[in-house]
């Protein structure tokens, strides 16, 4: 028996970056890990049960850098691959920061879709690294609402700043 529901498609438009860095992927790989740590879930889980202030939940949660992005989630695929065929260094992150996507939730709980940002790194074929993401903004203005667009620009921004954190460039999209 089927659920009741209604349908809607809705076309969303990406902005997929994609950076070539000229250093080996474990250099980017550490780097990227270092930079971006993981979340202290037991900490999170610690703050909510306290009852803590949301000011000193986000503030403790959030990332070191000026980006204040922390890891959610990390997979490094390259030995299943391996088995596959493809013998290509490769991980793959999910990183946001608690404050924005809180921003979003209220006006769309949908948001999550595109919030933590996923970021796939691997070996390029002349030695280098590739680093592609999708621009947060292009995905979330497809809401229609100002608030979630506007916290998309400001993914943008951090984006942009982790990026520069690592030695890259900003890309284009992400200057504001």
């Amino acid at each position: 028996m089927a659920l009741p529901a209604t349908e809607r498609i809705v076309p969303v438009p990406v902005n997929r970056i994609e950076l070539e860095a000229a250093v080996p992927f474990g250099t980017l790989r550490r780097a990227f890990e270092a930079e971006v740590p993981p979340v202290d879930a037991a900490r999170v889980r610690e703050l909510v049960a306290e009852g803590a202030e949301w000011r000193r939940l986000t503030t403790e949660a959030a990332g070191p850098g000026i980006h204040r992005f922390v890891r959610f989630w990390t997979d490094h695929p390259t030995p299943v691959m391996r088995v596959g065929g493809a013998d290509i260094a490769s991980a793959v992150y999910l990183i946001g920061d608690y404050s924005t996507a809180a921003r979003m939730f209220r006006h769309d709980p949908g948001a999550l879709l595109y919030t933590p940002l996923r970021v796939e790194l691997h070996a390029s074929r002349s030695g280098g690294t590739i680093l592609s993401v999708d621009q947060p903004s292009s995905r979330l203005g497809s809401y229609g609402n100002n608030k979630i667009a506007q916290a998309g620009f400001e993914l943008d921004r951090m984006l942009g700043d982790l990026l520069e954190e690592l030695s890259l460039p900003r890309p284009s999209v992400l200057r504001r």
